[in-house]
């Protein structure tokens, strides 16, 4: 294949993402594969970019919730062709991230956000889900190992399950093994830093962007 098919090709599918095309997009990954090129390339010259392009207009104001949502689906849709495809892989992963939505707390719209941007960013997701206890978050550091632990919460009243998660990874003896990022709506950098969490972001993208700084990448 020349350079400007492939080229094409790869253009068609970040496209698609940004679009939110989750049919445009599954039909775009799998006439590019069809044309012989490497599942991984188009994960790196692809999704990547175009999962970090949907955080940047979001950051800049000009994506919203709903524009990141239907873009994490154009995502999926190109996942679960080239997921299968990726086995056995030895290319290693950006990092491994444990994150989920504190005990008492049911709310999980940013966190599924921050997972879709990890997830188009070359993390490994473990997504414990929303109502997370702290058992559950050092369960995934100590038997999953989780490079970076992930804490959310919209409710000022789960905020303190924060602390009594750090509380509960320093008790087990591992976070010195891990890293703690924090956010949600009532959370801010000084309840992060009160609370001895390693970063804070107060959005999807800017989450991405912390994780890949903790990792030793650039953001």
């Amino acid at each position: 294949m020349n350079a400007e098919s492939t080229a094409s090709h790869i253009a068609l599918l970040r496209q698609a993402v940004i679009d939110g095309q989750a049919g445009a997009a599954a039909a775009a990954t799998r006439q590019a594969l069809d044309a012989g090129l490497p599942p991984r390339r188009l994960v790196d010259e692809a999704l990547i970019p175009a999962m970090d392009e949907a955080g940047r207009l979001f950051e800049c104001g000009e994506f919203f919730v709903p524009e990141l949502l239907v873009a994490a689906r154009a995502l999926k849709a190109s996942q679960a062709l080239l997921t299968p495809l990726l086995a056995g892989s030895e290319r290693a992963s950006a990092g491994r991230v444990a994150i989920g939505t504190v005990k008492g707390d049911m709310h999980d719209i940013g966190k599924n956000l921050v997972v879709a941007l990890l997830q188009g960013g070359g993390f490994e997701v473990i997504d414990l889900g929303a109502d997370v206890p702290p058992e559950r978050f050092v369960a995934a550091v100590a038997d999953a190992g989780a490079d970076i632990v992930g804490l959310s919460a919209l409710l000022t009243t789960t905020m303190l399950q924060m602390k009594s998660t750090v509380q509960a990874l320093e008790q087990a003896g591992v976070r010195g093994a891990v890293k703690v990022i924090v956010g949600g709506a009532p959370v801010t950098q000084r309840f992060a830093d009160e609370i001895g969490a390693d970063g804070f972001a107060d959005n999807a993208a800017a989450a991405v962007a912390l994780a890949r700084r903790l990792m030793g990448r650039p953001a």
